[in-house]
């Protein structure tokens, strides 16, 4: 089990927490993803009832291991560092890679009228069911990071069902209780905050100029705060009367991953100023679900060195790797370093 124990200032999760998506980091990561990025194709998925996803797949020149599938978090995309990061060091392992954009993330505002919002789950199962036949592999993989490792949990719950075959999911820091996640968003450090409603308002802005007739342009300049950007999208713009009812809708707590048929493996530290680290007790109990967690790392940060070399790409090509031979997999349900 490789340990992750950064030094010096690099225990501070806040440091995590924002060197993982610096240009700089960016800078360093953009020479291992070229070969990804060269390879990189973009694609318009159909995923039922009208809807489509946009994504980049790269395939490998000659044999691959398999198919990794990568979903970033909220107001991420596609080329955001960490799935820059983890797709350029899982395509140099040798795996084929499909990034995957949520409604609306990415350049994919065109594409679906409505808004984005974490209850849509049937779309992007639509879109891992299209994936998986245009691209056919034995070996499949999901990963998520944060929002998008919520969202990748919940299709590994929803997998057998589906008709999916995901032989192991890995979630970074995934949101468990989103009311909770919320609430530390408007509590914690304001830099959180702030850069949530700067890059969520940018996003509506985008859209609102391709379908004006989504009528809340003016509504828009008067949200300060992401409370106040709840409260008037989700009743008005979501299947949902209230925040509370919202949330819940795409909470993982309680018995949701009770239905998981397949290794499912979590990465989380003890101290991400954004998912409490309390919250994974919350979890259903169940065999496929092993919970790993560091006590440092920040939010999706896990940067090992000086050189903002990531721990995490390392973590998560060495748990798929090892889910390619079963008898290799921990055996644990909890590991806790």
């Amino acid at each position: 089990m490789s340990d992750f124990a950064p030094v010096g200032f690099l225990q501070n999760p806040h440091a995590q927490s924002i060197l993982a998506s610096t240009s700089l980091r960016r800078l360093r990561i953009y020479p291992r993803a070229r070969a990804m990025l060269n390879a990189s194709k973009t694609v318009i998925l159909d995923c039922g009832d009208g809807h489509q996803l946009l994504g980049e797949y790269s395939a490998q020149p000659k044999r691959s291991k398999g198919l990794v599938t990568l979903i970033h978090g909220w107001e991420g995309n596609a080329r955001s560092s960490y799935m820059l990061s983890a797709g350029g060091a899982l395509y140099n392992a040798g795996y084929d890679i499909f990034r995957l954009n949520l409604r609306d993330h990415g350049a994919s505002h065109h594409l679906n009228k409505e808004l984005f919002n974490s209850a849509r789950l049937s779309e992007v199962i639509g879109a891992i069911q299209n994936i998986h036949k245009t691209y056919p592999h034995e070996w499949h993989f999901l990963a998520g990071f944060s929002l998008g490792g919520n969202f990748s949990l919940r299709i590994a719950a929803k997998a057998q069902e589906m008709g999916l075959n995901i032989k192991q999911t890995v979630a970074i820091c995934p949101v468990v209780d989103p009311e909770k996640t919320m609430v530390a968003l408007e509590t914690g450090w304001w830099v959180y905050e702030k850069y949530f409603v700067r890059k969520w308002q940018k996003s509506l802005q985008k859209k609102i100029r391709l379908y004006p007739e989504l009528g809340y342009k003016n509504n828009l300049l008067k949200l300060k705060t992401l409370r106040d950007m709840n409260h008037y999208f989700i009743p008005n713009h979501t299947e949902f009367a209230s925040p509370e009812d919202y949330f819940k809708a795409y909470s993982i707590a309680g018995e949701v991953l009770n239905t998981l048929s397949s290794p499912a493996h979590i990465i989380a530290s003890q101290d991400d100023p954004i998912i409490l680290i309390e919250d994974f007790a919350r979890l259903a109990t169940n065999e496929h679900l092993h919970i790993e967690t560091k006590q440092y790392g920040g939010h999706c940060g896990f940067v090992k060195n000086y050189q903002l070399e990531s721990w995490l790409d390392e973590r998560v090509l060495e748990i798929i790797n090892l889910s390619r031979f079963p008898s290799g997999h921990p055996s644990a349900s909890t590991v806790t370093q």
